[in-house]
């Protein structure tokens, strides 16, 4: 019998697809790999934190001691019976509801207006920009001189010269939270126009060119066709500035006597109340309490908007 060199042709298709199946687990490995670096990072600086703020909130550590007993949901109940907590929730949801709807609705309002400039609209959009990449504490420190009493405050400057009163503006309980709302609206403006202007262009012109040809006028093409084809910009923009306003802070910070969040009390949000309980009162067990509590607004609020904001388009 004649020797034959080399494999058999089974032996061959064998040995090949091994190789392509190492080859194929090293792409595996590798992209695993590749994967980790975020992961471990997310793990331990996203999750971990998280989960152990959780734990926190069931004991009385006061940061000090080194003893963590363990009190159940006493945190919880005891939270709810401090005026000063119920005061920073209530603000809280006071910014939401004044702050998001009115950066949402003036956002939109100007990105309209900006994509029916042809000429310098990369200036304008720069304008409208600044702001929102300016650091937040220059930001809130030039609004806290901006609303001082004359002869410094602009603001009221202003008014005087318009023949108005002046105006207490942070030093009033009732202005106060509404000053801090402007400036942050001020802020989150140009992010907001932006991201509106990019779903402005990828809006089809020929819905809108056969809409006018069917006779529509300016108000129903915006209410027919732009409104409902922004809507997932919306859902985002809605779902974001509700967690900017959620965990305001900087201003607060910035804007109010001694970073109090006053006067008495009438602008602290949850942020600051958990920065004072955990870092003046040394509380911790309490800011754990009041972190869980805020999450989970957060999160509620974040659902709710996706379930009513978010619907289907058909095209």
């Amino acid at each position: 019998m004649p020797f034959q060199s080399g494999v058999s042709p089974g032996l061959n298709s064998i040995f090949s697809g091994v190789c392509k199946m190492k080859l194929r687990q090293k792409k595996i490995l590798t992209a695993y790999a590749f994967l980790s670096v975020p992961l471990v990072f997310f793990v331990f600086v996203r999750f971990y934190p998280m989960i152990y703020s959780f734990w926190l909130s069931f004991t009385d550590w006061d940061l000090i001691s080194s003893e963590k007993n363990f009190v159940g949901i006493l945190n919880y109940v005891n939270i709810f019976k401090d005026e000063v907590f119920v005061r920073a929730l209530i603000n809280t949801l006071k910014y939401v509801a004044f702050g998001v709807p009115a950066v949402i609705i003036i956002s939109l309002y100007l990105s309209l207006v900006l994509n029916r400039i042809k000429k310098f609209q990369g200036f304008y959009r720069l304008l409208y920009v600044m702001p929102y990449i300016t650091p937040l504490v220059a930001v809130s420190w030039v609004w806290k001189w901006m609303y001082q009493q004359p002869p410094i405050g602009f603001l009221n400057n202003l008014l005087t010269m318009l023949g108005f009163d002046s105006q207490p503006f942070l030093m009033n309980t009732s202005q106060a939270l509404p000053s801090i709302v402007v400036t942050t609206v001020w802020v989150n403006l140009g992010y907001c126009v932006i991201i509106f202007l990019a779903g402005l262009q990828t809006i089809p012109q020929e819905y809108i060119e056969a809409a006018k040809i069917d006779g529509a006028n300016r108000k129903q093409i915006l209410w027919r066709i732009t409104i409902p084809l922004l809507n997932p910009i919306i859902v985002f923009l809605a779902v974001t500035q509700s967690i900017s306003f959620l965990r305001i802070f900087t201003q607060v910070y910035n804007m109010t006597d001694q970073g109090s969040g006053g006067p008495l009390n009438s602008t602290k949000p949850l942020v600051l109340y958990i920065y004072q309980k955990a870092f003046m009162s040394f509380d911790m067990g309490t800011a754990a309490t009041a972190t869980v509590i805020l999450f989970g607004i957060i999160m509620t609020i974040t659902l709710i908007q996706i379930l009513i904001l978010n619907r289907n388009i058909e095209y």
